[in-house]
């Protein structure tokens, strides 16, 4: 018989990027007696990895527990980023309504529509909170009609448009029903949660029905399956069996190892579970996101959405530059291999294939922010390895017609800066979809665009923007092959014999163009130094130094002044390099090179590529 768990609540809590989710988590632990009085708490907790907690970004989701008078809520912060969407479809299966956040001066944004869509389309109830309402622009009533707008546009049932809304500040700690009511504590936003998100139901005296919906992993005990107990209870010890909805023929008997719920922050080790409980169950080898565990007497697996397919992939390399081996720990194909692998542990929207050589592995991806983060990582973690520039995966119809991955970039700029977006994005195949008016002097614009006509422009947008533009996109399909996009008009200033640059040599490079070195560099013959303004490549000899004659000395050096290097980030050196380039990544260094090495071989093959072109 079904019935509902009335002292349980599943809640995820859905926003655009910055709109403070994860800050709102923060408060919410805090006011619920999570941590003690005195206890040194840092900002933004729920964001453990390093990377996360620089850009200010949640890649992961993450399950905590709170309680709130008699009643638990499980809270899951999801991300944000498009290129993270695998991880949104996936919990949200796990939970009976969200919390939507929606900054009170920023509105509803593109990744706002995202997500909001995905719980709509699963049926699931919304509680609106506008976020950040102590902000001196904020402007709530109005955000407010473009959430209700939203919904309508998004075609919400008649319960989903009567969300309630809920004004908050996270980072201050309160909520309040109406602007008018005093600013206390969160306590309007517990409340709300409870009366308004449908307590989770089931079969508790059904058999065992538990579907895996994320994979954490554990260097101790390995996999850990996350999941919803739908029907029944699962205990310590159960013997089991995994059945998949996508694939008919599996059929698994396993042990349940160990059980834990979340509590806080911590996850607490428990002897059984019954319906509604978000659990974490350890000593299942080879557990799959979709994979439902059910009793041996009963196996019917629960109907699962596919994860969504990655639209670009780079080329992770052995490095074998010159410089190889000098600053990284793990330089081996063999590392590599593993460390890719293992990543496939806890990613579910990354794809690693082997190639023909054993020296390169293709690594696929949701986006270029996907596999940047997953780069960064490797790096901090001692590996030292060259990647190839992103390409999009095509698709190819029945009549065998060529597809491309589109996007749909939604653009806020300046008025001043729009004619430039448009013109340079229109150059990349992009088509005008809509322009209007936004807030504080600002055009938002929608354009659609092939995913590779925005490979590389994000450094250009900030350039041609001064820094004031707003970025966002979302995946829109795949749609007939565009036609050639030239990545970069620029070319490369290439090094041409190894060493170590000095600034004689420099000072007569940078007439040349935009230097990425300084002096006392180690270079090798085919790495690039700088940016040629012409679009055809230039090589330069940085290493020379001056020949010495009777009348001057070596020290005239001194007076000759180099203009400061452009220092390229991780996200503008995968922007910068062109297809017939690498970039060299160690954990100290950056470094863009030619593929082929050798000039006179680099030579050969251009020359070749004009004769067949």
């Amino acid at each position: 018989m079904m019935m509902k768990r009335e002292d349980v609540r599943n809640v995820a809590i859905i926003a655009h990027v910055d709109h403070g989710k994860t800050t709102l988590v923060d408060s919410l632990l805090k006011q619920s007696g999570v941590f003690r009085e005195n206890q040194e708490v840092m900002e933004r907790v729920m964001d453990s990895n390093d990377i996360e907690r620089e850009r200010g970004i949640t890649i992961l989701s993450k399950n905590t527990a709170v309680h709130y008078k008699d009643t638990k809520i499980n809270i899951i912060d999801t991300p944000g980023h498009a290129d993270f969407g695998g991880e949104v479809e996936r919990v949200l299966k796990l939970v009976n309504g969200v919390v939507l956040v929606v900054d009170a001066y920023e509105g509803v944004m593109p990744q706002t529509k995202f997500v909001l869509r995905k719980a709509l389309e699963l049926g699931l109830s919304v509680v609106t909170c506008i976020n950040k309402i102590d902000r001196p622009e904020a402007r709530p009533e109005e955000v407010e009609e473009e959430v209700l707008e939203l919904l309508m546009d998004l075609d919400a049932s008649e319960e989903q448009l009567d969300c309630p809304f809920v004004y908050a500040s996270a980072k201050t700690g309160f909520a309040k029903m109406s602007l008018d009511d005093p600013s206390e504590d969160m306590a309007p936003l517990f409340q709300t949660v409870i009366n308004h998100i449908p307590a989770p139901e089931g079969d508790p005296d059904a058999s065992t029905q538990l579907l895996i919906s994320t994979i954490d992993f554990n260097e101790y005990v390995g996999r850990i399956g996350v999941g919803k107990v739908d029907n029944g209870k699962i205990r310590v010890n159960q013997e089991c069996v995994i059945v998949n909805h996508h694939e008919p023929d599996k059929f698994r008997k396993v042990k349940v190892g160990k059980l834990y719920e979340y509590e806080g922050l911590n996850k607490v080790e428990v002897q059984e579970a019954s319906i509604g409980a978000i659990i974490a169950i350890s000593g299942i080898a080879d557990i799959h996101i979709g994979d439902t565990l059910c009793s041996i007497e009963n196996p019917e697996a629960i109907p699962f959405q596919k994860i969504s397919e990655p639209t670009i992939a780079m080329n992770f390399i052995i490095n074998d530059s010159p410089l190889a081996g000098q600053e990284g720990k793990f330089v081996t194909s063999r590392h590599i291999r593993e460390r890719l692998f293992r990543e496939l542990n806890t990613d579910v929207s990354l794809r690693v294939e082997e190639t023909d050589s054993p020296d390169c592995f293709k690594v696929s991806g949701r986006g270029e922010l996907h596999l940047s983060v997953l780069i960064e990582n490797m790096r901090r973690e001692g590996f030292e390895f060259a990647v190839s520039k992103a390409e999009v995966l095509y698709h190819f119809d029945e009549r065998n017609q060529k597809l491309e991955p589109m996007e749909i970039a939604y653009i806020d700029v300046p008025e001043e800066f729009t004619g430039a977006v448009i013109q340079k994005l229109t150059s990349r195949k992009g088509e005008l979809q809509g322009m209007s008016p936004s807030n504080g002097g600002y055009t938002r614009l929608e354009i659609s665009i092939p995913s590779r006509g925005l490979i590389g422009y994000r450094g250009e947008f900030m350039t041609d923007t001064k820094g004031n533009g707003i970025m966002n996109t979302a995946f829109d399909g795949y749609a007939p092959f565009k036609g050639e996009i030239s990545y970069r008009k620029t070319g490369s200033l290439i090094a041409y014999e190894s060493g170590e640059s000095i600034t004689y040599g420099l000072y007569n490079a940078q007439e040349r163009g935009t230097l990425f070195i300084g002096a006392g560099v180690k270079v090798y013959s085919g790495m690039v130094i700088g940016q040629n303004p012409k679009a055809e490549d230039m090589e330069i000899n940085v290493c020379k130094s001056k020949k010495l004659t009777n009348t001057r000395s070596s020290g005239a050096d001194d007076a000759l002044k180099l203009t400061t290097p452009k220092e390229m980030s991780l996200e503008q050196s995968l922007d910068f390099i062109d297809t017939d380039e690498l970039l060299e990544i160690t954990p100290l260094s950056l470094r863009i090179r030619k593929k082929v090495l050798d000039p006179t071989v680099r030579k050969r093959n251009t020359s070749n590529k004009k004769a067949l072109g």
